[in-house]
């Protein structure tokens, strides 16, 4: 079977540093710190202190009241980049058939804001029957994709791919490949994540994951050698997949190509990346012989890069047995030194990062970058956007429970 061109005609995004795709990618070309310390909840009791929330940021400027108080904040925050997205493509319902436009929109949690609100009532009243009708519904972690089919109309397959930090990343391949072999004509794909509340930031201090400092310019260090942990961010990152053939008949707006896809599982542990960091390793191999082209070729890599001791180590290891020499000459940088991880979601927005970065000619830095590590000796593009012309673009994530995902996108030409 002849594989069709699945190009890229809309963006949606919702970040700590920004409201839409130009504001976000801008600012972090900028090197615009998103990671503050947090506001939305008291953290007297926690140990950590800073995120990456959403900056004048008020969810009535999207929905009405009734709206918001019958959905969690991670569906809203999904669907706000899916409508950007979609407006973005200059899509209307006369553009396509209902039927073969999919909803591929994950999440790493879910409704964590609902789960953790409801479970109060029980906890603090010992009453069951003050839960929330809405309680299930807005836990799952599918409600986000079938939230955003409602609002959309989009009546193909709605697959929201579960694989904790490689979801939204998983959940572009995944559609890539059902319009590649002709399933769909179009996709809307990406991840939303809404997990800074007492829950969230209580469980992975639990698990030891999470960065304790209070210098926001020292927190999300992504490859220094005083990296701690990770931040926790939030938002959304949204992009329309669709056929080059059905884009040129419609005469759209192309901002690029996907061109590569991987993925693997380490098979080793729940939380821990493989300490050989083979399964990281095949995935950005797959990805590279599924887009056809040589590892030279990559110009720039989005990393997971989370500012932890074992990923940005395991990372780097996996860059080095992929790439070669290459992985020396590369630039690479990682986003969450701004943005924090937006688990579920990143791999979406890194993903846009990487599309802006093909048709701008431009690389944002990973900041705050100050004292380099024996086992992280790579070019990770410190403090400074680098201006660079390049082909083609990675972005790599890696999951708990030992996901590993791999896209690599193409600078848009006909030919």
């Amino acid at each position: 079977m002849e594989r069709k061109r699945v190009v890229i005609t809309g963006m949606g995004a919702l970040t700590p540093v920004g409201h839409n795709v130009e504001e976000t990618f801008t600012n972090l070309v900028n090197g615009v710190n998103g990671i503050d310390f947090i506001k939305s909840f008291d953290t007297t009791k926690f140990k950590a202190k800073l995120a990456g929330e959403l900056k004048n940021f008020n969810l009535e400027d999207y929905f009405d009241k009734r709206e918001i108080k019958r959905a969690d904040r991670v569906m809203l925050l999904g669907t706000i980049a899916a409508v950007q997205a979609y407006k973005n493509a200059g899509l209307t319902e006369n553009d396509y058939d209902p039927y073969r436009f999919g909803t591929y929109v994950s999440s790493g949690i879910g409704g964590l804001t609902t789960i953790s609100d409801e479970i109060k009532k029980v906890t603090e009243k010992n009453d069951p029957t003050r839960l929330s009708p809405f309680f299930i519904p807005n836990s799952i972690a599918n409600m986000t994709a079938g939230m955003i089919s409602i609002k959309l109309g989009l009546k193909g397959p709605s697959l929201p791919i579960i694989t904790a930090c490689s979801a939204s990343t998983n959940a572009i391949g995944e559609a890539f490949r059902s319009i590649q072999h002709g399933y769909l004509d179009l996709a809307l794909a990406g991840g939303a994540e809404a997990s800074i509340n007492e829950v969230g930031i209580g469980g992975f201090l639990s698990l030891r994951a999470l960065g304790t400092s209070e210098d926001v310019n020292r927190a999300s260090i992504p490859f220094d050698e005083e990296r701690s942990g990770f931040i926790m961010g939030e938002g959304s990152g949204i992009v329309i997949l669709e056929s080059y053939e059905h884009a040129l008949k419609r005469n759209a707006k192309i901002y690029g190509e996907v061109v590569g896809y991987g993925t693997t599982s380490d098979a080793f542990h729940m939380t821990a990346p493989d300490e050989t960091a083979s399964g990281i390793t095949k995935a950005i191999e797959f990805a590279i012989l599924d887009a056809g082209i040589k590892k030279e070729e990559i110009g720039y890599i989005n990393a997971h890069g989370t500012s932890t001791y074992l990923n940005d180590k395991l990372e780097t290891q996996g860059f080095k047995q992929a790439l070669k020499e290459h992985a020396y000459n590369v630039n690479i940088s990682s986003t969450k030194s701004m943005t924090g991880h937006m688990l579920g979601a990143t791999g979406a927005v890194e993903s846009i990062v990487c599309l802006k970065s093909l048709e701008q000619g431009i690389i944002p830095p990973t900041i705050n970058y100050k004292v380099k590590a024996l086992e992280c000796d790579l070019n990770y593009t410190p403090n400074q956007s680098v201006k660079k012309d390049i082909k083609y673009a990675m972005n790599t994530n890696l999951g708990f429970g030992g996901h590993n995902a791999v896209l690599i996108f193409k600078k848009w030409e006909e030919n």
